[in-house]
């Protein structure tokens, strides 16, 4: 359990980090950019730890599945509240997909 707070920890400092700016187009390149960085740099202080402490009791794969699925319900719940963008239909049938997979993927622990 503690991997996968961690890896919410840290696709949450990413998800910020990658679309945070979008907020603030005016704002010049460089300094999106920079202050991405920084906040990237606190999300491997999450990931990192989360993959050691993980590998083992899940494979690497397993590993990245679940770090994607993390990422992608993070990424939803940060563009509907604060990039005010609704999830649409399509994405929630593609979300579903993708949990499809996750299943397949842990097959053998189910």
């Amino acid at each position: 359990m503690l991997t996968v707070v961690l890896l919410i920890c840290s696709n949450t400092f990413m998800t910020i980090a990658w679309y945070g700016h979008l907020k603030y187009r005016s704002a010049p390149l460089v300094e999106a950019i920079l202050v991405s960085w920084l906040i990237a740099g606190v999300e491997y202080a999450f990931q990192v730890p989360a993959n050691r402490i993980g590998y083992g009791t899940f494979t690497a794969y397993q590993l990245k599945i679940i770090q994607e699925v993390i990422t992608l319900v993070v990424f939803t719940v940060f563009a509907f509240v604060y990039l005010g963008e609704s999830p649409r239909a399509n994405y929630v049938v593609s979300f579903l997909f993708l949990m499809c997979a996750v299943a397949a993927a842990f097959w053998n622990r189910l």
